[in-house]
């Protein structure tokens, strides 16, 4: 087809799903039973579904008991982590990913309550406030074509590990090996992970969050892994190698305390303003939009870690939104436009967070275990995989023609989006109708479930009661 559309095997996507989670179907089996026929509806259901992907509704439309599926997601014992690698042991291999990087970032997601494993009021960058959300620290295989989570972490506040959460977390299934990690810490647990599996990756990528959290860039770089960590731009750096000492108290003894002396500290917002420093104004790559392009900026600068100086790049970007500042450990030689081009990927991580909520359901589960995270994460890892894989499959065997460009007058033509699979796979794998009497029984379903909820909430609200009497 002329947009590189393969209309013979869009028939086939149904059975390209199902042998694709046959693949996958050791891992969601337990010792003593085969729950992998779950695995394959879930999937399936969180593929075509356009909202309200719960439990309920997905086996509505999946022909399986809500009910069988709330025990497969929360309960059953079948390892995420097991799924996940197993994912991983795939993506690594592929052609498409052997110049990828990697980027870390979180997503919060909104909570009516806390009684969810790790919720609480803290803050949520899509709303940009402190709300009551569950908050996953993720990461992502990005490339300018394809990108995909690969891996993720709950993040626990650390009010969770006081004792008087010490039976929620052991009802909500909480590991009692689980200590607070704070976001910085569960990412470099994550990057760890993914260099042990032997994943390749050119460089690490992170919002100011990570970014400017000196003991991740110092374990970074104590690795050997590049990086490019945004930082406020209040943060302070040297342009000559300062130099850490410690004075010598009333006692004659070294202070515990250092101080940094030789060199005079600049923020780096104020090193965008020299006049001797080389801006760039580079054209990194075609894109829907356009170009991507905006003007650079660079210079070398000294940071001190503890009681260790280091010299490193501070890269700016700067664009008609917004201005950025980054620092790096990449090589001394590395091109301008190399750093510039492994920069900009970060914000495809932003496009895998968005596929994950809008297009595989990642915002609309409502599960409260710890287990059922760690579930739905891998089963929405398996998700982005099948879309992934299947785009790339496609974009290497059909192409589009080229005197697209030509008649459009443009310089590249979209890929194929997660959305666009799933509209073809819905068509190759339609969803059922439902029948006046089916209608009627998911509306009673409904009514009983609204009644045992009330029932619920009334006996633990009278429970309170008492027990304050």
């Amino acid at each position: 087809m002329q947009w590189g559309i393969p209309l013979e095997e869009v028939p086939q996507l149904g059975e390209r799903l199902l042998g694709y989670c046959t693949r996958f179907s050791r891992y969601l089996r337990t010792r003593t039973r085969d729950t992998s026929e779950y695995g394959y509806k879930y999937l399936s259901g969180l593929l075509r579904m356009e909202t309200e992907r719960n439990m309920a509704n997905v086996g509505r439309q999946t022909d399986v008991s809500g009910q069988n599926l709330q025990h497969f997601i929360s309960n059953s014992p079948w390892s995420g982590r097991a799924l996940i690698e197993a994912i991983q042991d795939e993506i690594k291999v592929h052609p498409a990913f052997q110049e990828a990087c990697l980027v870390l970032d979180e997503s919060a997601e909104e909570k009516t309550g806390d009684e969810s494993a790790g919720a609480g009021r803290q803050h949520n960058g899509r709303l940009g406030k402190i709300e009551m959300s569950q908050v996953g620290v993720f990461l992502s295989l990005v490339t300018p074509k394809v990108n995909t989570w690969i891996d993720g972490e709950l993040y626990i506040p650390e009010h969770w590990f006081n004792a008087t959460h010490a039976e929620k977390r052991k009802a909500l299934g909480i590991p009692d090996n689980r200590t607070f990690q704070k976001k910085p810490e569960l990412g470099w647990v994550m990057v760890q992970r993914a260099v042990a599996r032997k994943i390749p990756f050119k460089s690490v990528l992170m919002d100011d969050l990570y970014g400017r959290n000196a003991i991740l860039r110092q374990e970074l770089h104590e690795a050997q892994i590049e990086y490019y960590g945004d930082i406020p731009a209040n943060t302070q750096v040297y342009l000559t190698q300062p130099e850490v000492v410690y004075p010598l108290t009333k006692r004659n003894k070294p202070a515990k305390n250092p101080q940094i002396v030789g060199a005079k500290a600049y923020e780096v917002q104020e090193l965008r303003k020299r006049s001797d420093l080389p801006w760039q104004t580079l054209r990194l790559r075609p894109n829907e939009r356009g170009y991507l392009e905006a003007k650079f900026a660079r210079c070398r600068v000294w940071l001190v870690y503890g009681a260790k100086v280091r010299q490193e790049w501070l890269l700016i970007r700067q664009d008609a939104v917004q201005i950025t500042y980054v620092l790096s450990n990449a090589p001394e030689d590395t091109s301008l436009e190399t750093m510039a081009w492994r920069k900009t990927l970060r914000y495809m991580i932003e496009r895998s967070n968005q596929d994950a909520k809008s297009e595989l359901g990642w915002d609309e589960f409502q599960t409260r275990k710890y287990r059922a995270w760690e579930h739905q994460l891998a089963l929405t890892i398996l998700a982005a995989w099948f879309v992934a894989e299947t785009r790339l499959d496609w974009m290497q065997r059909f192409t589009k023609d080229p005197a697209l460009l030509a008649q459009y007058e443009v310089e590249v033509l979209p890929q194929l989006s997660v959305s666009n699979v799933r509209e073809l796979l819905r068509a190759a794998m339609p969803l059922p109708q439902l029948s006046p009497q089916e209608a009627a029984q998911l509306v009673v379903t409904h009514l009983i479930n609204r009644t045992r909820s009330r029932k619920s909430r009334l006996k633990k609200a009278k429970a309170k009661a008492d027990a304050l009497m």
